[in-house]
């Protein structure tokens, strides 16, 4: 499944001001970044559910608001699609051939490790949200700005956070 083959919804008008073309530039861009967001969500609980060792407590506590404040995003960006006339992508299969970041190959050993992978997912979410932003702004979809601007600050908070703890 790629973007391209996502439809318009029932072939209904959307007269929000933004032009059709537009709207599948900035649905596309959204959809790729919906793909990031939910993989790096599913890494993030995968590590909540599995870090180890001294710092277990904190960690754990700060993976489980960052995966929750993930979800969330992910739920706006498909709504946000939906919005300007798209379906979105919601299988495995479709998140993995359109995300930004990678998923483990294996559970990494080490909660250090964990850590800056995060930071690195949430580097690339930041970057992939300005991607969005300039189509958006192209587009004259200020929804869609404000959007990737409150994305931008959360991985941005996200990413610090994390680097305040890389050893």
């Amino acid at each position: 499944m790629t973007v391209s083959t996502l439809k318009i919804v029932d072939d209904k008008a959307v007269d929000i001001g933004v032009m059709e073309k537009q709207r599948a530039d900035v649905a596309e861009k959204l959809s790729k970044f919906l793909a990031s967001t939910y993989t790096l969500y599913m890494k993030t609980l995968y590590y909540h559910w599995n870090v180890t060792g001294p710092q277990f407590h904190s960690l754990h506590a700060l993976f489980e608001q960052q995966y929750e404040g993930l979800h969330k995003a992910g739920d706006e960006l498909a709504e946000r699609i939906r919005a300007l006339g798209h379906f979105t992508p919601g299988t495995f299969k479709a998140y993995l051939e359109l995300s930004s970041v990678d998923e483990d190959d294996a559970l990494p050993k080490e909660a250090q490790q964990m850590v800056e992978s995060l930071l690195r997912d949430n580097e690339t979410c930041s970057k992939e949200a300005r991607e969005v932003l300039k189509v958006a702004e192209a587009a004259g979809d200020e929804v869609s700005v404000d959007m990737m601007v409150a994305r931008m600050a959360a991985h941005d908070e996200a990413a610090w956070m994390l680097r305040s703890i890389v050893q």
